[in-house]
């Protein structure tokens, strides 16, 4: 009787897991294993509300094992050497994973593989990273010819998603005791009450239907609105793998089919792109694993950076004095989660208006994000600082109080979190400094008490920052 792992990492599902097909196609005996890698838990890069959502998932993962009479193994500890003595203990000949892409990743792997019967299967995205190529077998770094091509490809359809296994059969139990490392999930502290995430892959699927029939034909003229509930949402889901992107994929093509009109079909097929967007930044980070730390165009990394630490921690506090910069921080602080339009405002106002290198912002949001995905985060972060690939010109900076009034003509969005701007009138809910002493009071929002001061005129920052770029392009 043959026994293999399924080594869990970023596919904590049942439905639609190629690695457990594969290890059910395998073997006669499949055991589910889980390693708390110190090298990924305790790094900089990671943050305790997406622990706790990780964890949550995991519990939630291990009871949908027992209903098919299987169990979650979870070892902390180094992954070549848990994987190495649970392969003496339990016989098993065959460790099935899903293939990941950044370095870190790909280095374990690699030092698994060199030892142990490693095989890696797809499933991280729709198409493996080395498989949407140019003619020329090099890999694209301009995101829409990458999506041509993209879209040549057989897409997945409904039918071609693999259902969940009825039943699990787990190895029996080794004949020596259980290790004391061998724990169970770890124990964390819950969810905040404002994080607005429920774990788990049966919530990421009603949440897909629900937009699959609904927000997502509205979503090509919606999706800028911090205002509106006009995404998706499903980032999180799809960053440990409770959604597979061939889910979420196939789910998008057929509300391209299925769609009423000209309009719905468009906003279908802008979400479509949204998820190509996904697929392009981790190829990105597949073929060149130096973005991780430096600009896709070396270039920028010679840029004299200001990197005040004053007006780096009132962003990340959301003191800036524009409400729309600060309304964004607050909600990435206190939920864990922020809408991709004021991603991009937050991030072009600390590169762009403050000139801090983009780095310390990409750490920030992947410390505080539920969803921080070191591929998407990174894209998002180089294209905003107009260093990376498919990148914004570097003279393209975000005016925070025109995409304020834009995206937020009335202010909801804004006084939402910063309740002490509740009162303010719309004329002066994206400007309050502009606000005379009489509606201060008025308001209850004085100036410089309730509310902080400017911390940078954005004209002039813009030209303090142009000429900083310019001067590396010379």
């Amino acid at each position: 009787m043959k026994t293999a792992m399924w080594w869990i990492r970023r596919d904590l599902r049942l439905n639609d897991n190629q690695a457990l097909t594969v290890a059910l196609q395998q073997a006669d005996y499949v055991l589910p294993v889980f390693i708390v890698d110190p090298g990924l838990t305790q790094s900089d890069y990671v943050g305790d509300k997406r622990l706790a959502f990780l964890w949550a998932g995991l519990r939630r993962l291990e009871a949908d094992l027992q209903a098919r009479g299987s169990r979650l193994l979870v070892l902390h500890g180094d992954p070549v050497t848990e994987l190495a003595a649970l392969v003496r203990e339990t016989g098993a000949t065959l460790i099935v994973a899903e293939a990941d892409v950044s370095p870190y990743a790909r280095r374990r792997d690699q030092q698994v593989a060199e030892t142990l019967p490693l095989q890696l299967v797809s499933g991280l995205t729709v198409f493996p990273p080395d498989a949407v190529l140019k003619a020329d077998g090099t890999p694209y770094t301009v995101f829409t010819p990458f999506s041509r091509t993209w879209k040549t490809m057989p897409p997945p359809s409904p039918d071609s998603i693999i259902p969940a296994p009825e039943r699990i059969p787990p190895p029996p139990p080794p004949p020596t005791p259980p290790r004391p490392h061998t724990r169970p999930v770890p124990v964390a502290p819950a969810l905040p009450g404002t994080v607005p995430f429920k774990p788990g892959e049966a919530e990421a699927r009603q949440r897909l239907e629900r937009f699959k029939n609904g927000i997502i034909f509205q979503y090509g003229d919606n999706r800028n609105r911090v205002d509106l509930t006009g995404t998706s949402g499903l980032s999180p889901w799809l960053r440990f793998g409770m959604l597979s992107p061939r889910q979420a994929v196939a789910a998008a093509w057929q509300a391209i089919e299925l769609a009423p009109d000209e309009p719905a079909r468009k906003s279908a097929e802008t979400w479509l792109n949204e998820l190509i967007w996904r697929e392009f930044y981790i190829s990105i980070l597949y073929h060149f694993p130096q973005v991780r730390r430096r600009s896709f165009r070396p270039e920028y990394d010679g840029i004299e950076w200001d990197n005040d630490p004053a007006a780096f921690a009132a962003w990340t506090e959301g003191r800036t004095g524009y409400p729309i910069v600060d309304a964004a921080m607050r909600q990435l602080s206190q939920t864990g989660w922020m809408h991709n339009r004021t991603r991009m405002i937050t991030a072009s106002f600390l590169v762009k208006d403050l000139l801090i290198d983009w780095r310390w912002g990409e750490r920030w949001f992947m410390q505080q994000l539920v969803d921080g995905d070191p591929a998407a985060n990174n894209g998002g972060w180089q294209w905003t600082a107009g260093v990376g690939t498919d990148a914004a010109p570097y003279f393209r900076i975000f005016n925070p109080i025109l995409q304020s009034k834009k995206f937020d003509p009335t202010g909801t969005y804004i006084r939402r979190w910063l309740p002490e701007l509740a009162a303010v009138p719309k004329k002066h809910i994206h400007t309050p400094w502009t606000m005379p002493a009489s509606v201060q009071q008025q308001s209850g929002c004085v100036m410089g008490r309730h509310y902080p001061p400017l911390v940078v005129d954005h004209k002039q920052a813009r030209e303090r920052t142009l000429a900083a770029y310019r001067q590396v392009k010379k």
